[in-house]
């Protein structure tokens, strides 16, 4: 039987990122470093011939050996840092992962998780990994996995970092979460009264001049147009048409939604610049909404 190989140096220049990954996913600097090589053992017994994206399959390699990995702890253990060499270790791939490196709070945070959740927030939002992929490695549907991501990014938003690189972060991390939630929540509540009290200057008060409003497939079968642009053409669309709508909490962040009985209908996920609205986006899909956390 013909053994395949995987090229050494082709594994290697992809190492740092799989350490970081790794890392991130173990909260353990030697953790990753087995991890990465378990991957290399497993890509080099594979070959890679037929494979067109080498950096999305390594990814799924070490993923699914720190999901194991993660499933096999009897234990929690606080570990929250990566280890330091003694000797002092300037190789480029520490550097990258001690440039990577994830603040102590996190880790803390990110240990709660269920080794799932764990995967899909760490692949999903700190390396952009899509749902797509990510769901076949943790056994869900795409939107299942956005769920997974979505539970854990609730958990991981408000956790105080250590000297964060800027106020819209953790630690490196990207999050939505607004400088200013409870004016995000008076502009959204601002709007929805404007929108039912048919109060057009009211409404142009809190909508960007560029504001767009875009609606999934079900929403235009059910009669919204596809996309709106512009705050005029945003506001006069939404005149008088928000009486059912009512503030809600939409992944976390300030937003509106429309229930029918107690069962939500229809989500609108808001995006802002400071204090004005630049973004709408209608969600009507019965499963896209159930893959998103709405506190009405």
């Amino acid at each position: 039987m013909e053994q395949k190989n995987f090229p050494a140096d082709v594994f290697e220049a992809h190492r740092p990122r799989l350490t970081a990954v790794a890392q991130r996913m173990l909260g353990s600097r030697s953790d990753a470093d087995d991890a990465v090589q378990e991957a290399w053992l497993r890509a080099n017994r594979a070959g890679a011939d037929e494979v067109d994206n080498l950096a999305g399959w390594l990814t799924t390699i070490v993923a699914r050996v720190c999901l194991t990995m993660l499933r096999s702890r009897t234990s929690r253990r606080e570990e929250p840092l990566p280890e330091r060499d003694p000797a002092g270790d300037e190789s480029p791939e520490h550097q990258a992962v001690e440039a990577d490196a994830v603040g102590v709070a996190l880790l803390v945070v990110l240990d709660t998780l269920t080794p799932a959740e764990r995967l899909a927030f760490v692949l999903h939002d700190m390396f952009g990994v899509p749902f797509e992929e990510i769901a076949p490695i943790v056994d869900r549907t795409p939107a299942a996995a956005r769920q997974l991501a979505s539970r854990a990014r609730r958990r991981v938003r408000g956790v105080p970092t250590d000297q964060p690189a800027d106020p819209g972060r953790v630690r490196g991390v990207p999050t939505d979460r607004p400088a200013e939630p409870q004016q995000r929540r008076d502009v959204v509540r601002a709007f929805l009264a404007a929108s039912r009290e048919g109060d057009f200057a009211g409404l142009l008060a809190v909508l960007a001049p560029d504001v767009v409003v875009r609606a999934d497939a079900v929403a235009v079968a059910a009669g919204s147009s596809a996309e709106v642009r512009g705050a005029q053409a945003v506001a006069q669309n939404f005149l008088g048409r928000a009486r059912a709508a009512v503030e809600a909490l939409v992944d976390g962040a300030p937003g509106a939604a429309w229930l029918v009985d107690g069962t939500v209908r229809v989500v609108f996920e808001f995006t802002f610049d400071g204090a004005a609205i630049t973004a709408i986006d209608l969600r009507m899909d019965p499963a896209a909404i159930a893959a998103i956390e709405v506190d009405a």
